[in-house]
């Protein structure tokens, strides 16, 4: 209650962080119909906090003020991009998602913060993580069947998507960690934290995720650069990668009867018993250390003594483990050198080795996702080809059978969706946030006055930067579950910031009541048109729900739906593109037509509505058009072995069929790519 008198905006950050969990329970965020009803939440939290506590920006550092506004005109760039984008709709979509990390990042960012405030929202969150992965490991336990939990070999629950799964446990593996390091938390919590890292170890494990594996080394030579307390945080990584390493083998038994059959059900209840039992072996050993630390028992020489021989350990282990490592590969020149070639094979999966998959290779099919990228990027050099608008050049610029709709790197992203223009915001915006964070844990080593706020920054900007790394080269800034803790906690680094005395607001008589009215009308029509943009598009994806509910009872209500999410998002072809669907299941060609043509008038390079019009004109007996369509649907969509196999039939003088042709579109769909 103290740490909530002195800063009330505590409580709505709270709030922010258990809607942070939910998108975590649940495909990590990525539905539009999960985050943007999420972002208005955010937004009101927002609006509510600058309403009962009103900040003023000359208060704010100019590393805040500069991120802000950099994120700001991101935002702004998303939106403009819709005037040039191919698909408009998906930059309309892709504005409201860096509009939702910018009210996240406003939201922790802009009111100052003590170390107790910060540390209860970041504690908060990370033990409420740590609570979500017990359960989860809980509820794997006992099923009686893992399918629909699994995707192959691979954890995929609950985030659908395996790497963001993975990436959902290990972002908080860093923040928890360097919190229980610290010697300002109870050791009871300390203990919990480090317990707790073992079953989120242990579950992003299971998703056998390569980009997880390789971002631990970096993640670790980060921290172990800029850390303070480096020797302290090595002290405590030490029981906690013991546990995960007497861990490791169970659980990754658990793909291995996947892959190669056996009592998979047994191996998972093994594993799952045995995280348990390491987890709480680890938290006691921690919370008994942090105990006997916490009474002060040991005299400056002792203390010096322990920090010395714990010094000396990680320099050996520093030494010792990449030595290992290198010995257990072989000839680093020789993998190094085959993971190059399996990333750049144009093989995808099939390139790499047989054996466990996180030390196969790197054979998958992002390297031509990045070619694509790139080429965009040096075609559209300035400000890039739209938010969100990496689908349609793929399709015709790829080599792969993939349909990513995204360039899955963070990188890769900006620089062809927003240009030299947007990435630059970006990498001004991120580098002032971190000089941000950073500048409060320089300011309170300076000060040595309230040391947990430096813990809880350093831990914040960890998440953060597992986050920066991991997605690198993987799509995570889709994840509004993934994405918006990230900049929640960049933004709580922030908030630690020294900041400049309050001067007190002139009196209201001094103040212009004409400017404060303009002030104050602009504010609401901003909030208007923020939360308009984020409603109307998720209404939208509700009645597109609602059609596809209802369409095999009373179609004429779905169309009627459909008609509605078109309106209330008037650049989607989605709702078209439904109805055709619909109309060719009742094979009234006529309507399907029709509406494939009104999704093509909103997304002129659509290759499904186009390989479907080219379809029934063939069905109808329609030659020269069915010609002319499917030869343009080749052009949108060059490697789709539907389109070329009607296209041949059509020239041969065949007739296309309908119900088989949607068969296989429908075998071929994927819900995430």
């Amino acid at each position: 209650m103290r740490v909530l008198r002195e800063s009330p905006t505590t409580l709505a950050c709270l709030a922010a962080l258990v809607l942070f969990v939910i998108w975590a329970s649940d495909q990590a965020g990525y539905p539009a119909t999960h985050w943007e009803p999420g972002a208005l939440i955010v937004l009101a939290l927002l609006v509510t906090g600058l309403v009962s506590v009103p900040i003023r920006l000359g208060q704010l550092p100019a590393a805040v003020r500069l991120a802000l506004a950099c994120l700001a005109a991101i935002t702004l760039l998303g939106f403009l991009s819709i005037l040039w984008a191919s698909v408009r709709a998906d930059a309309w979509e892709g504005a409201d998602r860096s509009l939702l990390y910018l009210l996240v990042f406003a939201l922790f960012a802009l009111w100052p913060r003590r170390g107790s405030s910060a540390a209860l929202l970041l504690g908060a969150w990370v033990l409420a993580m740590i609570g979500l992965a017990a359960f989860v490991l809980l509820h794997l336990d006992t099923r009686s069947s893992l399918q629909g939990f699994f995707k192959g070999d691979r954890l995929a629950y609950p985030g659908g998507y395996e790497n963001a799964s993975a990436a959902t446990w290990a972002m908080v593996m860093w923040p928890a960690w360097l919190l229980a390091a610290g010697r300002s938390l109870p050791w009871a919590i300390r203990g919990a934290l480090a317990g707790g890292i073992v079953l989120l170890g242990d579950l992003a494990l299971l998703g056998q995720s390569r980009g997880t594996l390789f971002s631990t080394p970096v993640m670790l030579a980060l921290v172990f650069a800029f850390y303070p307390a480096r020797v302290r945080a090595f002290a405590l990584l030490v029981p906690v990668a013991g546990g995960l390493a007497a861990t490791a083998p169970a659980v990754l038994s658990v793909g291995d009867r996947i892959e190669q059959g056996g009592d998979v059900l047994g191996a998972l209840h093994s594993a799952v018993g045995l995280a348990f039992a390491v987890a709480v072996a680890v938290g006691l050993v921690v919370a008994a250390g942090a105990a006997i630390e916490s009474r002060g028992s040991f005299s400056a020489s002792a203390a010096r003594q322990v920090r010395r021989g714990v010094g000396a350990l990680a320099l050996a282990s520093l030494i010792a483990v990449p030595a290992a490592g290198l010995a257990a590969v072989g000839d680093p020149v020789a993998r190094v050198r085959h993971a190059w070639n399996t990333f750049t094979s144009g093989k995808g999966y099939g390139a790499n080795s047989s054996g466990n998959r996180l030390l196969s290779g790197f054979g998958s099919n992002r390297y031509d996702f990045y070619r694509v990228a790139f080429d965009e990027f040096l075609d559209h050099p300035v400000l890039g080809i739209g938010a969100d608008n990496f689908q349609q050049e793929y399709l015709a610029r790829g080599h792969s059978d993939e349909t990513p709709r995204y360039p899955h790197s963070l990188e890769l992203r900006a620089l062809s969706q927003s240009g030299v223009a947007g990435t630059l915001f970006a990498l001004a915006g991120l580098a002032a946030a971190v000089f941000a964070g950073t500048a409060a844990v320089r300011a309170r080593a300076r000060s040595r006055r309230d040391p947990l706020a430096a813990t809880v920054a350093c831990a914040a900007l960890a998440g953060f930067g597992y986050w920066i790394v991991h997605g690198s080269f993987d799509w995570f800034w889709e994840f509004a579950g993934l994405g918006a803790p990230a900049f929640a906690l960049l933004g709580l680094a922030c908030s630690l910031a020294p900041r400049a005395r309050s001067q007190p607001p002139p009196p209201v008589a001094a103040r212009s009541p004409v400017r404060l009215g303009l002030r104050m009308a602009a504010s609401f029509l901003l909030v208007m048109a923020l939360a308009a943009s984020l409603l109307a598009p998720w209404l939208s994806q509700l009645k597109l729900q609602e059609a596809a509910r209802i369409w095999t009872v009373t179609p004429q209500d779905a169309y009627s739906a459909l008609n509605e999410a078109a309106d209330l998002n008037p650049l989607s072809d989605q709702p078209y593109l439904l109805a055709g669907s619909i109309a060719l299941r009742f094979n009234d060609l006529a309507r399907a037509d029709r509406e494939f043509s009104r999704a093509l008038r909103r997304s002129s390079r659509d290759a499904y509505a186009t390989l479907e019009r080219g379809a029934i004109a063939s069905a109808r007996g329609e030659r020269a058009r069915a010609l002319q369509l499917l030869g343009r649907d080749l052009r949108l969509d060059p490697r789709d072995p539907r389109g070329r196999a009607a296209l041949a039939l059509t020239r041969r003088g065949g007739r296309v069929d309908l119900q088989q042709l949607n068969q296989s579109i429908l075998a071929a769909a994927r819900p995430f790519r």
